[in-house]
């Protein structure tokens, strides 16, 4: 439909809704075809444009009238010289006849508004400009390793690393096996243990010692705490209090609930001496 068929039947609409159409007319807007959405839109519009009650006397000025014809043609996409030539002018009346306009009979203001609105309402594809919006990306899931891959990949990752074998400590009917891997660039490690008895955790716990080659084993580095729940292997990551440095051996003792600054070593539950040079 051109601009000139939709100003067509608009015009068409608010004569239906004002005065109603003759025969001829109805058939022109049938013919011209419009939206039944429209059409309830500007029969809601002129019923309350009815309502209103201002000064008829009131008249337009006429620059007013004509920025709104420059506009109106600027929207439609003609000129008010064509647009005149075109399409015959006609008043629009609220039942009082024909002789009496829209304009006069409602006011220019509230009137200027209404045609402003309406015109904008119509002509503008329902729904509003389509932005296309861009879906968020799914975030992928934060890998959660074992364990045993943290081991695996640390491993894999540290060229430079001192391995040691557990061995029996000092305390009797117990036997741990397992291994130590100890990385010194990256002060990091795991010890890795099958047979170490389960311990009550409001009693006691399980503390690592790492045997720096340069100190004796009086004064070994804080390696953790820890507790020992389930059976079978069990992997825990060092943690170093201070930094270490070329370790000869690690100790696990029994020490009380939150381990001890300097351990007795009256408890020595497994010894890891340091058997293979770094690789």
């Amino acid at each position: 439909m051109t601009g000139e068929e939709k100003e067509k039947v608009l015009d068409l609409l608010c004569d239906k809704f004002v005065y109603g159409l003759t025969d001829e007319e109805a058939k022109e807007l049938d013919h011209l075809g419009y939206d039944r959405r429209d059409a309830e839109t500007i029969e809601k519009t002129i019923a309350a444009l009815g309502l209103v009650d201002l000064d008829p006397a009131a008249e337009m000025p006429a620059s007013l009238q004509s920025k709104l014809r420059r506009d109106a043609d600027g929207f439609f996409g003609a000129s008010a010289a064509d647009e005149e030539s075109a399409v015959p002018q006609r008043q629009i009346v609220l039942g009082g006849g024909r002789g009496r306009s829209w304009f006069d009979w409602m006011g220019w203001a509230v009137a200027a508004a209404a045609c402003v609105a309406l015109a904008v309402s119509l002509l503008i594809p329902r729904g509003g400009p389509q932005i296309a919006v861009q879906p968020t990306p799914t975030p992928s899931p934060e890998e959660r390793l074992t364990p045993a891959q943290e081991r695996e990949r640390f491993m894999e990752s540290s060229p430079q690393m001192v391995k040691a074998e557990w061995g029996p400590g000092k305390m009797e009917n117990v036997n741990v096996s397992g291994d130590v891997v100890w990385s010194d660039a990256k002060q990091a490690g795991y010890i890795r243990l099958r047979g170490l008895p389960k311990n009550d955790p409001d009693k006691q716990t399980y503390q690592l010692w790492i045997v720096e080659a340069g100190q004796g084993p009086k004064t070994p580095v804080d390696g953790g705490v820890f507790d020992i729940t389930t059976d079978g292997d069990v992997i825990i990551p060092i943690d170093a209090k201070i930094r270490a440095r070329n370790p000869q051996a690690f100790a696990i003792t029994v020490e009380k609930p939150g381990g001890v600054v300097i351990s007795k070593q009256e408890k020595v539950a497994a010894i890891a001496p340091v058997k293979q040079e770094r690789s």
